[in-house]
């Protein structure tokens, strides 16, 4: 099983205050581009808001998995948005959400995207570890959550 960790890197987790769904995928977005995983920040962002609009990310338990896949990616990345106040994302079970892991990458690329996608949810499944991100207020001390 891959280990969700190898996909992600101190400078891509955020400490947010966002008013909504928007204005945070916005931030995340903003994120990315200065790490420099993203050339086109608007190309990246309008994909992700049209996957939201096909169907909300957010799963339930106050998280959401927002992901686009698009051409000239060579490799995954996941970047965490831990929100200071809930915000409503239209999740299935109706809970504002504080915790936002956007995986992108290759479009051409789908096991090895579920397979990501597959170790998020066994990670975030457990109240203790989105609790715990919750609390922890460094970026290092939230990688070493997920190592």
């Amino acid at each position: 099983m891959i280990n969700i960790a190898d996909y992600m890197e101190e400078e891509l987790i955020v400490f947010l205050d966002a008013a909504n769904r928007d204005e945070a995928l916005r931030k995340l977005t903003e994120a990315l581009q200065v790490a420099g995983k993203i050339e086109d920040p608007a190309i990246f962002y309008d994909a992700i808001v049209e996957r939201e609009r096909i169907v909300s990310t957010g799963i339930g338990m106050g998280v959401a998995i927002p992901h686009a896949k698009l051409p000239n990616y060579n490799d995954f990345f996941i970047v965490i948005g831990v929100l200071q106040k809930g915000v409503d994302w239209k999740a299935l079970d109706g809970t504002p959400v504080r915790l936002i892991f956007m995986i992108g990458g290759p479009d051409d690329k789908q096991t090895e995207y579920l397979q990501i996608l597959s170790g998020l949810t066994l990670s975030i499944k457990s109240e203790e570890t989105r609790k715990k991100v919750l609390t922890l207020n460094s970026k290092d001390a939230i990688m070493q959550l997920f190592k």
